[in-house]
């Protein structure tokens, strides 16, 4: 690849001063909170640590000035279209990002919504620009509208994060598999990493002396594949075997009351117990198997995971960056069996895979996970494994290789 990029007047050479141009193109990443902007985040990260000279210009749907973006910087120019009406924010951003494209004639356009490829594909044809979708799990698990299938049939690249949605996103919307290149999630294992469990947050959930499975989770209405309804449901067959086991919930939205209406019918909640965070709430909690424990910032999940003794979460997922980071604090996990947690799990290697709607399997793999005899339970080994194979310099290694094969299409 060097040779051909030197045969393209494009010199990656230690002394070289060549300056790539890029953009990046994605509806939001810093005022909303999930895995596809965790994984964004990684990206932005492992970008400016590469050595080569990219320098790129970010364009971003539905964030604001206002927001906290410590990714600024002379490698990554920020443009911010966030309005209060989306119509003219996404108008606004079509005109600054046709300009653009016009006066520059960036090396690569990076695409980071399938949402938004369409509009890309519009404006980068025309101007001969390549350009790359990324793709992350559900969006493209089905048929998709006529432009957004050719747009994406007519990237340079797609990228996505699991085989799983790789093999489902060709077959449903008639894809070369050879332009879809794998760029799997990552965990920084700095940041996440094992401990003892707080003997505060053991009291205030009422966890003391308990064997704790967990789940940090959207519990909106929309979001029911994550599986915390099927882990209460499996919790009556796990407590005949580990009568202290407790289930600590993280997350919220307009799902919960639905969730805690059902732990209440099958007898493993108080009716009061809906919510964390009044006044009697840590003693209720005491008495109830299931915790709601509500919305927990990113740089306190760390120690809220080293509470688990199992992350259970037998979901449908297009990766799964919870399973790495509770790996990466050596918890073991429990995922569904046909979605691209195949990934972080290793098919099984790493990992607990069950039919996501079945709680008799769910309560079978935790049950097992509890006695603690696979090699799956050892913390140490589990870690080192989440790191070799997702770690931030694995990921910018990868990173690296898919910016460069999008030189080599330009």
């Amino acid at each position: 690849m060097d040779k051909f990029l030197t045969e393209k007047g494009i010199d990656f050479s230690q002394n070289s001063q060549t300056k790539v141009n890029q953009v990046f193109v994605f509806l939001e990443v810093f005022e909303r909170e999930g895995g596809i902007q965790s994984h964004v985040k990684d990206i932005f990260r492992a970008y400016l640590a590469l050595d080569e000279p990219f320098y790129a210009e970010v364009f971003l749907l539905r964030d604001s000035h206002n927001c906290s973006n410590p990714f600024e910087s002379e490698r990554l120019k920020f443009h911010y279209f966030k309005s209060q009406s989306p119509h003219l924010g996404r108008v606004r951003m079509t005109l600054a990002l046709l300009s653009h494209l016009l006066r520059q004639r960036p090396a690569h356009v990076f695409c980071g919504h399938v949402n938004l490829a369409p509009l890309v594909s519009i404006l980068c044809q025309p101007l001969g620009i390549p350009y790359t979708v990324m793709t992350h799990g559900k969006e493209v698990w089905q048929a998709l509208p006529t432009l957004t299938k050719s747009s994406l049939q007519k990237a340079a690249h797609i990228w996505t994060v699991s085989r799983y949605t790789r093999q489902v996103a060709c077959a449903v919307n008639n894809l070369d598999p050879n332009k879809v290149k794998l760029l799997p999630c990552a965990v920084n294992g700095n940041n996440f990493t094992p401990g003892t469990k707080s003997t505060a947050l053991l009291e205030r959930y009422g966890l003391v002396g308990a064997k704790v499975l967990m789940t940090v989770a959207r519990l909106w209405s929309g979001d029911i594949y994550k599986g915390v309804d099927v882990t209460i449901q499996a919790l009556p067959q796990i407590a005949e075997v580990f009568p202290e086991v407790k289930y600590l919930v993280i997350g919220r939205g307009d799902d919960q009351p639905r969730l805690a209406k059902l732990a209440q019918d099958l007898g493993v909640s108080d009716a009061e117990a809906a919510t964390f965070g009044d006044a009697h709430s840590g003693s209720r909690a005491k008495r109830d198997r299931v915790i709601f424990a509500g919305f927990v910032p990113t740089e306190e999940l760390v120690e809220h995971y080293r509470l688990a003794d199992a992350y259970v979460m037998p979901s449908a997922e297009g990766f799964g960056i919870v399973y790495l980071e509770a790996m990466a604090c050596g918890v073991p996990v429990v995922s569904g069996d046909a979605d691209g947690s195949a990934e972080p799990l290793q098919d099984g290697k790493l990992g607990w895979r069950v039919p996501h709607r079945d709680p008799n399997a769910v309560a079978q793999a935790c049950i097992e996970i509890l006695k603690g005899d696979d090699q799956r339970c050892d913390g140490v080994w589990l870690r080192e494994q989440a790191i070799a194979l997702f770690g931030i310099e694995t990921f910018q290694q990868r990173l690296k290789e898919q910016l460069l094969s999008g030189v080599k299409t330009s």
